[in-house]
């Protein structure tokens, strides 16, 4: 699956820049609110405003404090899945519970320094695990290795059928770390750079997919 993110479209033409990766799987979504990570995007009206442009589901990725008060509304506002940071909120399975009853599906993500170890139980109450290969809140970051660690434990647990969800990273992904990426058995790749920095997003989506296609390791 390929997730185009749009922090690095055009913010000026955003409803031609999600028809220019019409077949993509999913459209992320950025939103910073500025105090869990250092800038500022966009919010839920434009969220809401974008919805109606597009049929791709959308994954929105809150890099947000409190994300108890403000999940649910991009659920409802009809997002797919919606991801919460597991460093920003005391109890993540109430957030979860609260999305899914707003008639999202439910995202975790952690850093690449938060260890998975401590939210392996909890995984359960989720239905996407967000790796995060770079630090959250830059576009154009380099993609950090070592986080695939992490993807490995928790594909490992999924092909056990111990856990149901899909193992998604973001952060650094490009035709040069996709392979390696798919090899530690990620489901879903971001890509912002890779698509939209280029000539034909379309085209960059199904390079993107051939790559993964060809190293994924189920």
């Amino acid at each position: 699956m390929i997730a185009p993110s749009i922090l690095s479209a055009d913010f000026a033409n955003l409803a031609a820049e999600a028809a220019a990766v019409e077949g993509c799987d999913w459209l992320h979504v950025d939103v910073m609110d500025g105090h869990f990570v250092p800038n500022l995007t966009l919010g839920l009206p434009i969220v809401q405003s974008l919805l109606k442009a597009t049929d791709i589901p959308f994954d929105c990725h809150l890099m947000i404090d409190d994300p108890g008060r403000w999940a649910p509304s991009y659920a409802e506002a009809g997002a797919y899945n919606v991801t919460i940071h597991a460093e920003t909120t005391d109890d993540p399975i109430a957030v979860a519970r609260d999305i899914r009853a707003a008639g999202g599906r439910a995202g975790l993500s952690v850093k690449p320094n938060t260890p998975i170890e401590p939210y392996l139980e909890i995984l359960r109450e989720f239905d996407t695990l967000l790796v995060m290969s770079v630090e959250p809140g830059f576009g154009g970051q380099s993609f950090i290795p070592g986080v695939l660690e992490k993807a490995r434990i928790v594909r490992n647990l999924v092909d056990s059928g111990e856990l149901h969800l899909v193992v998604e990273i973001d952060g650094g992904i490009n035709d040069d770390t996709i392979e390696q990426a798919a090899a530690a058995g990620i489901d879903c790749f971001v890509a912002g750079s890779a698509v939209y920095n280029t000539a034909d997003p379309g085209a960059a989506v199904q390079t993107l997919r051939n790559l993964a296609t060809s190293a994924w390791l189920p």
